[in-house]
């Protein structure tokens, strides 16, 4: 199967997982509650248990990858969301809905970005960063292309069936593409890893190194703050005096600014190693916070900065781990690197919650900056030690 076909099929996929989970609450959420009556923090909530589920499964699946590939995996990611989807979509009482989200939680540990990212890595090994690259331009349009479907289906036919045809699209389309499109088994042998990690020159870390605890502790920043932001943002602007319609369209100028932000590194990719995409991720976010927080601009140009260094970090989160660490193990790494970013994003919307609820928009967002400007410090000190690496194996 040929390199495109594979990363289109991925993209695909993509877009219908994100969509159907990730960004399922926020759309699905207050038609729920007004259904059912159950309370809204609990119906938001579920996603947080989902994604702590997903946490705790995210290394088996790492190591499920770095054996087979990715091609069972992913099926299997499939048919549990499309299960927990189905529970959702039934769910007589508050218990069975937050069941139905576990279920989904085991489906996005093993088919969200992380599990994608290694199924290329094992088929490609250190040629895999295009790839990667491309993945995220299609993941970008996720809550572009499903909250409007979102929206339409639980006007048209209610949350319950918009939860049953989201299952349906699950076990038929996307169990179908991963069995179809991706291959049996993965191709990249350890010789041929080796090989591919040894053109691309030296890894000069290993994974038990300071430099791995700086890469972990940055993703895990990085997704806080994103998973933050994407539930609080529009409360934040709304509490800053933005109206609800001027909120939403200074919101929607996050998903072009990824887009973009990942076209332009796509383009560049080959002349620069990935460290400086996390720099520019980084430092990126951390001027969109602060400049929000601040006042230093309008919200729109803070939040076109902020957009770009979220765009570049999820392309940083593929790329620089296969960078540093080499090819060999690339799977198993990254479900390591994915449980404690997990964590982070189901924590950060409730401890965003909590200090906005208290002591308001400017005091978050004083927060949130303080943040993103111990992350830019923390991966400029990743940068030092790659740097250091480099100059050490230059001189052995």
């Amino acid at each position: 199967m040929s390199r495109a076909v594979v990363v289109s099929a991925l993209g695909v996929t993509q877009i219908l997982a994100w969509g159907s989970t990730y960004y399922l609450p926020a759309v699905l959420a207050g038609p729920i509650a007004s259904d059912t009556g159950w309370p809204l923090s609990w119906i938001v909530g579920a996603l947080s248990l989902g994604l702590l589920v997903a946490a705790l499964v995210s290394p088996r699946v790492g190591g499920a990858i770095e054996r087979e590939g990715g091609r069972r995996v992913l099926a299997a990611s499939a048919i549990m969301i499309g299960l927990g989807q189905i529970g959702l979509a039934v769910a007589p009482s508050l218990p069975a809905f937050i069941g139905g989200w576990l279920v989904i939680g085991v489906g996005m540990g093993a088919g969200l970005y992380d599990a994608a990212f290694a199924t290329l890595g094992r088929l490609y090994g250190g040629d895999a960063r295009r790839a990667i690259t491309s993945l995220t331009l299609f993941g970008g349009f996720a809550s572009t292309a499903c909250w409007p479907l979102s929206a339409y289906l639980a006007t048209a036919i209610g949350w319950r069936w918009t939860c049953a045809t989201y299952a349906a699209i699950q076990f038929g389309l996307a169990l179908p593409v991963y069995l179809l499109a991706l291959p049996r088994a993965s191709p990249a042998r350890d010789g041929e890893l080796a090989s591919a990690g040894a053109a691309r020159g030296p890894a000069p870390a290993e994974p038990r190194s300071g430099m791995l605890m700086l890469l972990v502790t940055t993703l895990t920043l990085s997704a806080m703050l994103s998973a933050a932001l994407s539930v609080h943002l529009l409360p934040i602007l709304q509490a800053r005096g933005a109206s609800l319609a001027a909120a939403v369209s200074l919101g929607a100028v996050i998903g072009p600014c990824q887009v973009g932000a990942r076209a332009i590194e796509m383009a560049i990719a080959r002349h620069r190693h990935p460290i400086w995409t996390k720099l520019a991720s980084v430092s990126g976010m951390a001027i969109g916070i602060a400049a929000l927080w601040a006042k230093f601009a309008p919200a729109g140009a803070a939040l076109l900065f902020y957009g770009a260094g979220i765009g570049l970090e999820s392309i940083a989160r593929g790329t620089l781990p296969l960078a540093l660490f080499g090819p060999i193990g690339y799977a198993r790494l990254m479900g390591r690197l994915a449980r404690p970013s997990l964590i982070a994003q189901a924590a950060a919307p409730w401890a965003g919650a909590l200090v906005l609820s208290r002591y308001g928009a400017d005091a978050t967002l004083a927060v949130l900056a303080a943040v993103a400007l111990l992350n830019v410090a923390l991966t400029a000190a990743l940068v030092a030690n790659w740097r250091a690496g480099l100059r050490r194996a230059s001189l052995a």
